[in-house]
């Protein structure tokens, strides 16, 4: 089997960590990861909350077993390099080669295919988003573990 694709825009906020945690959060909340769903959908429908069926992130991680939960719930952390279980965030130089821009706006960022060919299994990336040259979202995305 192959590894899974996620990826979540949130409202932006300068500090990644806090941004990373609150979308966890939510998502552990809402339910959308597995083992509650075998193949959790993208991109998430708000209205879709089957319900987080775990008592902790930490619980769901470790019932979701080597496959991971297929979201967001397996990266713990912001990391300056790629690693395991974590996000990292794209330097200008990636972001130039990406888009041509510093500055990516949604669409710009929603059209491209050349994310995810960088990104390792278990691992993953994110972004500002730009509205009017100002930030306005953030753009997390990444592989599943299998």
């Amino acid at each position: 089997m192959g590894a899974q694709a996620w990826f979540y825009f949130v409202p932006y906020e300068r500090d990644l960590t806090k941004s990373l945690e609150t979308l966890r959060q939510r998502e552990f909340k809402a339910g959308r990861y597995t083992p509650v769903e075998r193949f959790p959908r993208f991109p998430a429908d708000p209205q879709h909350q089957p319900g987080a069926q775990h008592a902790s992130v930490d619980a769901a991680r470790a019932a979701a077993g080597a496959s991971g939960t297929r979201s967001i719930l397996d990266m713990t952390r912001i990391s300056a390099k790629p690693d395991f279980g974590a996000v990292t965030p794209l330097d200008a130089d990636e972001l130039l080669e990406a888009f041509g821009t510093t500055k990516p706006t949604r669409d710009v960022v929603e059209d491209s295919d050349d994310l995810f060919e960088e990104i390792e299994r278990g691992q993953g990336i994110c972004l500002v988003v730009y509205e009017d040259d100002a930030p306005a979202e953030i753009y997390f995305a990444g592989y599943s573990y299998d």
